[in-house]
């Protein structure tokens, strides 16, 4: 199914020029955007390095903000990556094990708290527009749904549909969720190659300025296959993010209109990474560490590029902390509150490590999967390594991978597709002399003490967040 970018905006009310921006955030309640896009990995934005692609709106943010470098989901699907975001607990904590739609039908636990929940509780008005795919309503529940009629796909018009409720509420929390730049809308059968449309139509959308690239020019990353198949989606994919870049344009002119773009925290960020094979569903880099973009109010340092390691599980913590909903037990939380950075983009601690816990996407792709990630080193375990590894329908039938099958190597970047099928238990990777992940060092002798160490620290990580597959490590 269909995976999310995220932005949130926060919008602080003025105060002195006297006043530091954290007790500016601390003694103010802002309103708070996020807007949630599908499958946008770091490789599509001009401000990450991308000279390609055109997404001058986020890139804005970005020079007026903070981006950050090393920024994790933990999960590469959509409904468990947003389960995360939204209720700062692991999906194997907060029920979300897969996607909430159709057969699929996961739901988190009736008791979790979630941050539309906390912060209605703590005086916000809160509303949500565009993709929802998280359960149940009672546990993720906003006082509006906007009408969007759209199908998500038209980030201008959205924007539109949210003007009144930006101008006229405050402190507010607006959840925006575009389906770009997700696979989907058939094939462009008179293209070359045939590509996934990425929700691209050759009519267009009304207030939208298409941007066609051409695929020549695009950019492919090291794990994908250089070939004319790859580049053509990589082309509708890139169509698709410039689409969205135009709603983020539209929603920040409506908040300058209202005179709130100045006090405005803005969090930009990807549920999950490109919906190309070895990304999306993945828990290899491409699928999981994605752009997180924030610009705070007042802030001193815009244009800062920070290293600081953040998880998903961070975005709720940090916002109540933010929003000045205090009355919170931070011990609900798996993640942990990173207004420290937001205020300085130095700032850094001893222990950098994020964890990863993937179950399910669709409920017929099972494959658990657990990761430490740390600064250097990163261990993937695969717990149902004896299976196939599963494939979403719409990455199966995509024109990359049949061009990875109908070749003569059958490679996927430099890993083969028998590899991709068949993983190992354990997945150890130096992740920086190794970026693609692709010499695993778990039967290394050499590294043995290091992947006692980190499976300790998973094991660790399942025993304080209660996640079920522990059992694995007593019954298999």
């Amino acid at each position: 199914m269909k995976d999310q970018l995220i932005v949130i905006v926060l919008i602080v009310s003025v105060v002195s020029c006297e006043q530091q921006p954290n007790d500016v955030l601390v003694n103010n309640k802002p309103n708070i955007l996020m807007i949630v896009a599908d499958d946008h990995g770091k490789d599509g934005l001009g401000c990450y390095g991308n000279p390609i692609i055109q997404t001058p709106n986020i890139d804005g943010i970005a020079n007026d903000g903070i981006m950050f470098n090393r920024a994790f989901c933990t999960t590469a699907s959509c409904s468990a990556s947003r389960s995360v975001i939204l209720s700062g607990l692991h999906n194997h904590s907060n029920g979300q094990y897969g996607h909430q739609h159709n057969y699929s039908h996961f739901s988190s636990f009736d008791t979790i708290k979630s941050l539309p929940l906390l912060l209605s509780t703590g005086g916000y008005k809160t509303a949500r527009i565009g993709k929802y795919h998280v359960a149940p309503e009672s546990v993720y529940k906003f006082d509006l749904a906007l009408k969007d009629k759209s199908g998500h796909r038209n980030s201008v018009e959205m924007a539109d549909s949210c003007k009144r409720f930006i101008e006229q509420s405050s402190p507010f929390f607006l959840y925006f969720c575009s389906s770009d730049p997700h696979r989907g809308g058939g094939f462009a059968t008179e293209l070359d190659e045939k590509p996934d449309r990425f929700g691209n139509k050759q009519q267009g959308y009304e207030g939208i300025i298409d941007r066609i690239y051409d695929p020549d020019d695009v950019l492919v990353p090291e794990f994908l296959p250089d070939n004319n198949a790859t580049r053509a989606e990589i082309a509708q994919y890139y169509q698709a993010i410039s689409r969205l870049d135009q709603g983020v344009g539209r929603l920040i002119k409506y908040l300058k209109d209202a005179g709130k773009y100045d006090n405005t925290l803005i969090i930009y960020m990807s549920d999950n990474g490109m919906a190309f094979p070895g990304s999306k569903t993945n828990l290899y880099e491409p699928g999981i560490q994605l752009p997180l973009i924030v610009k705070m109010p007042y802030q001193l340092n815009s244009g800062s590029l920070s290293n600081y390691m953040i998880s998903w599980t961070d975005i709720a913590p940090t916002l109540l902390e933010i929003a000045g909903v205090n009355d919170v037990n931070p011990s609900g939380f798996q993640g942990r509150s990173f207004l420290s950075v937001l205020n300085n983009p130095e700032y850094s601690n001893n222990k950098q490590q994020v964890f990863a816990s993937h179950t399910f996407h669709e409920i017929t792709m099972y494959y658990p999967m657990r990761v430490l990630r740390e600064d250097r080193y990163k261990l993937i375990i695969n717990f149902a390594y004896r299976l196939e590894y599963p494939f979403a329908s719409d990455l199966y039938a995509s024109r990359t991978w049949q061009s990875i099958l109908n070749s003569s190597d059958q490679k996927l970047g430099g890993r083969s597709v028998k590899d991709y099928l068949y993983r190992p238990k354990m997945e150890l990777y130096d992740v920086l002399e190794d970026p693609n992940e692709l010499n695993n060092l778990a039967s290394h002798p050499q590294f043995q003490e290091k992947l006692e160490e980190m499976v300790i620290e998973i094991k660790g990580f399942q025993e304080d967040t209660n996640d079920p597959w522990i059992l694995k490590w007593e019954y298999e």
